[in-house]
């Protein structure tokens, strides 16, 4: 198969096929912006023209690897395998990297509770009380910041909101307290039906909106850059979730996980943490 055939078209395909098999906005962005590197290092860097072969599939992850951390390069791989499948080109399909399970976070980039009150009472300082609401529902329900839109005025009423993800459907729990903080915020920005946290335009609001405002508000709250963003919170939620209930099965459930393996990632200490454990042990003469 030639790419000269028409990368754009190849790519409009692919996308129709992710967005038929349901896959989330997200993902169908990143895949095929990921299926899109890899026809334009084809074209640029192809090792043996710009046909898609398996050895050209393997020089471009030997030309990730040398750029990209393994995680990252793995994600790569698992876009491009998708795409060849799509084409049925399977025999053309390159292995993942073998990754060593780590056992605990980098804790430089690991939000605490204490950097997480400091960043909301920042927004509050600086009266950007949709923003702090965002943040405290983040972490008060460990919802997807894309899920966002379906925390809405009607939800109030129940209790929860229902949300709808990768053919999955799940009850998020909305907190008494982050109840009436909301509610105060429907009737302050008269919301009446509907989401609650909207742009101007009356759109919902999105990852970007969300992480560019929190960016601006690092250095009040004198919080590292690399540690403020909105993932981050749902993190933060697991890890205080299992703290307190240490059942791994229901956090799974409440997240939205197909695979508990996910959730251990969300759940694990911080190095600073494990070294504590280590010390606490004792089997240092």
């Amino acid at each position: 198969m030639e790419t000269e055939m028409n990368a754009d078209m190849m790519l409009e395909e692919y996308r129709r096929y992710l967005i038929y098999n349901e896959k989330s906005k997200s993902t169908v962005s990143k895949y095929v912006r990921d299926a899109g590197k890899f026809l334009d290092f084809l074209q640029t860097c192809g090792g043996t023209g710009d046909k898609i072969t398996k050895e050209n599939a393997m020089h471009y992850k030997t030309e990730l690897i040398g750029r990209y951390k393994p995680s990252s390069v793995n994600s790569f791989l698992t876009a491009l395998n998708s795409f060849l499948t799509f084409y049925d080109r399977q025999e053309c399909r390159v292995r993942l990297l073998k990754i060593q399970k780590r056992v605990f976070t980098d804790q430089n980039r690991e939000l605490t509770r204490e950097e997480y009150i400091r960043l909301v009472e920042a927004a509050q300082s600086e009266k950007k009380d949709r923003l702090a609401l965002v943040m405290e529902t983040i972490c008060g329900t460990g919802i997807r910041i894309s899920e966002l839109r379906n925390i809405t005025a009607e939800s109030l009423q129940r209790g929860y909101a229902s949300v709808s993800c990768k053919g999955k459907e799940r009850i998020i729990l909305i907190p008494l307290k982050l109840k009436d903080k909301l509610k105060d915020y429907c009737i302050n920005n008269a919301i009446q039906s509907g989401s609650i946290f909207i742009t101007r335009t009356g759109k919902p609001i999105d990852r970007s909106n969300v992480w560019t405002e929190m960016n601006k508000i690092c250095e009040r709250a004198g919080i590292s850059h690399e540690k403020v963003f909105p993932h981050n919170m749902r993190h933060l939620f697991a890890r205080t979730y299992y703290g307190k209930q240490k059942d791994i099965v229901h956090l799974a459930d409440i997240l939205g996980h197909s695979s508990i393996e996910t959730t251990r990632i969300y759940t694990m200490t911080s190095s600073w943490e494990y070294e504590r454990q280590l010390n606490e042990m004792g089997l240092i003469i």
